[in-house]
């Protein structure tokens, strides 16, 4: 049975979404909250938007401009290009502080809602090296919002232990894997569904999907 309300962090990728049809399984009201902060493409406001919006899911867009004045990064400047990080270092894509920032506007938005549960993305096992999408990060940031605003908040991560071809398997089993495929925006370059196939995000994507099939191949062989 469906219970509770639930806050889902929201960018209308395919990890956030696959996690918005998981949370829309699960609970009784969801309402999914997208950050703009002047990132690289208006586009992925605008898909999360319309899948919102497909889905009757209420959703509220907050203005996170600060975040673009204070971090120089692929995503907040056009004038870095997209590229992995060299050995030791962080991928060109990285924002400082954007998860913690993210989620703790989630928290105080869902405080008033009177949601406990939140809902994010992120991914230890592919997650690019990004510092702020491990395990480690969520438990003690759901302890600390626990205590600054004593509310009892519950951080979800649907996908923390999951790899992409996992993630696309996940959103099989959730019903949602054309759509997910088709409706989603995950490419750095701001191609929706498939992507530019160029950019690091299309890889690990194109990638992941790849894998999902040919699990199924071995699955449907065995």
């Amino acid at each position: 049975m469906k219970k509770g309300k639930a806050v889902v962090v929201f960018s209308g990728g395919q990890d956030s979404t696959t996690c918005l049809f998981w949370a829309m399984e699960r609970f009784e009201e969801v309402e999914a909250v997208t950050f703009n902060y002047n990132q690289r493409h208006q586009l992925e406001i605008d898909c999360a938007k319309d899948i919102c919006k497909e889905l009757g899911i209420n959703h509220h867009i907050l203005d996170m401009g600060l975040l673009n004045q204070l971090t120089s990064n692929a995503l907040t400047r056009d004038t870095i290009d997209v590229k992995d990080g060299e050995e030791g270092e962080l991928p060109s894509t990285f924002v400082d502080g954007r998860n913690l920032i993210f989620l703790t506007f989630a928290a105080i938005y869902a405080k008033q809602k009177g949601a406990k549960h939140i809902i994010t993305g992120v991914c230890e096992t592919d997650f690019s090296g990004y510092p702020d999408c491990r395990d480690m990060f969520i438990k003690s940031l759901d302890v600390t919002l626990n205590l600054a605003m004593d509310y009892p908040f519950v951080i979800h991560t649907p996908l923390m232990w999951l790899n992409k071809a996992e993630t696309w398997k996940l959103a099989e089993d959730l019903n949602a894997l054309e759509f997910v495929k088709n409706k989603t925006l995950t490419c750095y370059n701001g191609v929706i569904a498939d992507g530019c196939g160029e950019c690091p995000a299309c890889h690990l994507r194109n990638k992941g999907y790849e894998d999902y099939l040919n699990m199924l191949e071995e699955g449907g062989s065995n």
